[in-house]
């Protein structure tokens, strides 16, 4: 059975200040030609100033179906929310 070209994740950011945003998958034999054929189907139109590209494989996530288990939790850490502390009426408005 013939190897398989590998998946790539592509996160490009758009300008700087901002966050890299996922944008699409391509396959590629390597970071180097992930990178290049990344350039050349996401930034025609020279909207990004930095390309990240990840192996699909090297990508581990959250399964949907588990979003109660994985989230719910933090609602009854009351303390993680700023509503839980009396800020001093010097602080002035935050």
């Amino acid at each position: 059975m013939a190897q398989e070209t590998p998946l790539w994740e592509v996160f490009i950011r758009p300008r700087n200040g901002l966050s890299h945003k996922h944008v699409g998958s391509l396959h590629a034999a390597d970071e180097v030609l992930a990178l290049q054929a990344a350039r050349d189907v996401y930034t025609r139109r020279g909207e990004g100033v930095s390309i990240w590209v990840v192996p699909s494989k090297a990508i581990t996530a959250s399964d949907p179906d588990h979003a109660a288990e994985t989230f719910e939790p933090t609602a009854d850490k009351i303390y993680r929310h700023p509503t839980f502390y009396d800020i001093p009426d010097d602080v002035g408005h935050m």
